[in-house]
C-alpha cells in the first residue's frame, strides 16, 4: 500500500488578453523576468541551474520542463522548501489561461505555503502589469513588445 501525498500546492490562476507568446516571453526573459519576480540568471533550457535573487535571499532552481507559449516548470529550493513551479498557458478565445502551480509543500511547512499564496498573488499582479506593458500599479509605461 503507497502512503498518500501529504504535501499541498498554491495554485493561482488568470484570464489575460495576450496571446500566450506574450506571456511566454515574460516568463522566460532575464530583463523581464527580474520586473516581475527577481532578479535571475534563467535560461530556458532543461537542466539549467539558475537563481532567483532578492534582498531576502536566493532560491536555488533548475529547470525540468520548457514547452514554449505552454509549460515551463522548474524546482524552487529556499530556506528547507523543495518545491516545483509549474505555469500551464492555454490559448483561449479572448487571449490566455495562466495558471502556476506550487507543489511540494509539507504539512511542517505551513509558513512557507502561507507566504506563497501571498506571494505568487503579488507576482502574478507584476505579471499582469508587465505583460500589459506597465511596471507599476501607478501605470507608467514600459515597452510594447
Amino acid at each position: 500500500m503507497t502512503k498518500p501525498d501529504t504535501t499541498r500546492s498554491v495554485v493561482i490562476e488568470r484570464e489575460m488578453p495576450h496571446p500566450p507568446e506574450k506571456i511566454w516571453r515574460a516568463l522566460t526573459q532575464n530583463s523581464l523576468i527580474e520586473e516581475w519576480l527577481m532578479k535571475n540568471d534563467f535560461q530556458p533550457v532543461v537542466g539549467h541551474r539558475f537563481n532567483l535573487r532578492a534582498d531576502w535571499g536566493a532560491v536555488d532552481c533548475q529547470v525540468l520542463a520548457v514547452e514554449p507559449s505552454k509549460t515551463l516548470s522548474y524546482t524552487w529550493a529556499a530556506y528547507g522548501l523543495e518545491s516545483v513551479v509549474t505555469w500551464t498557458l492555454t490559448p483561449t478565445s479572448t487571449g490566455t489561461h495562466l495558471r502556476m502551480e506550487q507543489s511540494g509543500f509539507r504539512p511542517d511547512q505551513q509558513q512557507a505555503y502561507q507566504g506563497a499564496q501571498g506571494g505568487w498573488k503579488q507576482f502574478i499582479g507584476s505579471l499582469e502589469r508587465v505583460v500589459g506593458g506597465w511596471t507599476d500599479p501607478s501605470h507608467e509605461p514600459i515597452r510594447t513588445y
